[in-house]
């Protein structure tokens, strides 16, 4: 399979099998930052094997190797979540890092985090512009004080990377959370993972702060659910299906992970839900309701999808709680804006509030669809290829990121992959 395009099509645009998703992403990079802290006691299973899980396990192994009295680059290279938690964690290793990532990584605000830690007695410089990595950490913090203040509103990682620490902090740690919180179920997940772990938490001051005490983790094993981000994508191939059915097998109906919003979601696009025994069946039923505003607050990463969807079956939709989509991979909202357009949708802004408009579209014979780096442009947009004859996708390789076996599941599936 080539490395810079790949042609979609899928002849029959009837689908039916069984699809056996990756461990999430999210919750793995959080089973690994508790499973080190704990020192082995705590137990991982089912991890994911997306590029950013395998990137974070390599760091953790570097820094546990660490020495104070010499420099250890780790390089996270495009991985977001890697490079948050991280930089809370190795203020707790022994050694001496620089801690930096791609081209794009260093161009995402760090800083709200550096300054959090920083406060508490965190010893962290920026090695070229302040706010940004490359970030340098001399580890073994000597806490200042047991309590920070952060923003709510920018990303939850940065209070998910505080929360992780906080037990293991000889002072323990009190976050007082300012603003709105967005993606809350995050940051949920993060707690019910130290709960898993052993470790206490308390929503104190009317559930705007988080108190955390020193405490050691317990004897425990914690199995990664497969990533319900990853459902998302069959989701939509099976609302553009002339006839679907999947089944994804482990996903639970109570799940820590917040993209499992998908689920009602995609009942506005006709897509019918049940769990059985085996796990998840998705069965196209109908062609939905009439809903029209859809907010992505607390599972941002599902907003791709959704308007790549509607701007394909031509369905007018106002989306909302986007914002923290501007600072990913790529700007995500600009980069949908330009890919629908190539088939005559279009996105008009309006303060926070995003209007997918669709009068003008058509159904294209052939349509190639930029990734910008980002692995979720790749899979918001394949499915595409079942509505439109040819759907070719330019540096497909970015699924490895998060779904590594992507491609290989769509071919399975029917969807004949060309270079």
């Amino acid at each position: 399979m080539s490395l810079e395009k790949i042609k979609l099509t899928h002849p029959t645009k009837k689908i039916n099998g069984t699809v056996q998703l990756t461990g999430s992403k999210s919750e793995s990079n959080r089973a690994l930052i508790i499973q080190a802290l704990s020192n082995g006691v705590v137990e991982v299973k089912n991890l994911s094997e997306a590029a950013d899980t395998v990137i974070m396990r390599e760091a953790l192994h570097l820094a546990a190797q660490a020495t104070p009295q010499s420099l250890t680059t780790i390089n996270i290279g495009p991985a977001g979540t890697a490079m948050r938690f991280l930089t809370s964690y190795l203020n707790l290793a022994k050694g001496h890092f620089k801690l930096t990532g791609t081209e794009r990584m260093q161009q995402r605000p760090i800083g709200i985090l550096v300054e959090a830690l920083k406060s508490i007695g965190a010893n962290i410089q920026y090695e070229k512009k302040a706010g940004y990595p490359p970030i340098e950490i001399k580890g073994d913090i000597f806490q200042s004080n047991a309590e920070v203040s952060i923003q709510g509103d920018v990303s939850s990682q940065y209070i998910s990377s505080l929360l992780l620490i906080a037990p293991s902090l000889k002072r323990g740690l009190r976050v007082n959370i300012t603003g709105e919180l967005t993606s809350r179920p995050y940051v949920s997940m993060t707690l019910n993972m130290l709960q898993e772990a052993g470790i206490q938490y308390e929503w104190v001051d009317n559930a705007n702060a988080i108190y955390i005490a020193p405490q050691s983790f317990q004897q425990s094993t914690i199995y990664v659910e497969p990533d319900w981000s990853a459902s998302s994508y069959w989701y939509a191939i099976v609302a553009l299906s002339n006839q679907g059915s999947v089944v994804l097998p482990g996903l639970k109906a109570h799940s820590l992970q917040g993209d499992i919003a998908i689920v009602d979601i995609m009942s506005h696009f006709g897509v019918a839900s049940s769990f059985e025994e085996e796990g998840l069946r998705i069965t196209k039923v109908n062609d939905g309701t009439s809903q029209t505003h859809f907010d992505f607050k607390e599972c941002p990463d599902l907003a791709q999808t959704i308007v790549a969807l509607a701007a394909a079956i031509g369905r007018d939709i106002s989306i909302t709680g986007v914002e923290t989509l501007k600072i990913k991979e790529t700007d995500r909202l600009a980069a949908l804006k330009t890919e629908i357009e190539k088939f005559g949708a279009t996105i008009v802004t309006d303060g926070n509030t995003y209007h997918v408009k669709t009068a003008n579209v058509v159904v294209p014979k052939k349509v190639t669809f930029d990734t910008y780096e980002d692995h979720r442009m790749a899979m918001a947009f394949a499915p595409l290829a079942m509505v439109f004859d040819e759907v070719h996708i330019n540096e497909p390789m970015v699924v490895e990121k998060s779904y590594p076996a992507f491609w290989e599941h769509l071919q399975n599936q029917g969807f004949q992959i060309a270079k």
